[in-house]
């Protein structure tokens, strides 16, 4: 049970850490600036907060699986399969999380003075000097915020990972999956609410520090 756990902490902790700088990116390009295609980029983003999860893996492994459109070709030329892998499963966290971490970094950056922004490069400061020494310090409570909402999002995975990534022990199994592999064994249901109970003790504590954040930003902002 503990090594599904650390498995499934081990996936929220990496896609969490790889959606932050490219959620920062991405909504500071659609925030900062405007140009044509700029409500689409936005709809693609929020898309997986409304598709069923199981369409999200089936989509990745269209695109993704050793046949599909950039699967084949990484199989074929690097000898590189995604599918089925521990790195789908990193990946179906990623996309299934990704817009609650780039809605986080939205409202923050929205919220953000544009005018404390604009007298730093007045006084001779670039832009990435700015976004550095100016927007990032403000908009650090709504990344942690996001960050710690997109590891919660993680571990509750389940339709995108058994599509996409499998039900493979010490792989892909990570608490829900393991739940349902559980539940499909008479006698285990043992086994599955202790996962259960985990699952709703690090949920909790993730809503606690999300809530935690949020005031200590409030304040800081006040």
């Amino acid at each position: 049970m503990m090594s599904t756990v650390l498995l499934s902490v081990k996936i929220g902790l990496i896609a969490a850490a790889i959606n932050i700088p490219i959620a920062v990116a991405a909504e500071y390009l659609l925030t900062r600036y405007a140009f044509r295609g700029r409500t689409l980029i936005d709809g693609i983003i929020n898309l997986p907060l409304v598709m069923p999860p199981v369409t999200t893996g089936y989509l990745l492994l269209i695109i993704l699986g050793k046949n599909g459109i950039i699967g084949s070709a990484l199989y074929s030329t690097f000898g590189i399969r995604i599918a089925f892998t521990g790195a789908a499963a990193v990946i179906a966290a990623m996309v299934v999380s990704f817009p609650l971490i780039a809605r986080s970094v939205k409202i923050s950056l929205e919220m953000v003075d544009r005018k404390l922004e604009d007298a730093a490069m007045t006084m001779g400061a670039g832009r990435m000097s700015v976004f550095l020494r100016v927007t990032l310090p403000l908009i650090l409570p709504g990344l942690l915020n996001g960050a710690v909402l997109g590891f919660a999002r993680s571990l509750g995975e389940f339709g995108a990972t058994i599509t996409f990534a499998g039900n493979i022990d010490g792989i892909t199994r990570t608490i829900p999956l393991s739940v349902y592999s559980f539940l499909q064994i008479p006698g285990r249901e043992a086994g599955a609410a202790k996962l259960v109970a985990v699952s709703v003790l690090i949920s909790f504590g993730a809503i606690f520090l999300s809530s935690t954040i949020n005031s200590k930003g409030k304040k800081h902002e006040s």
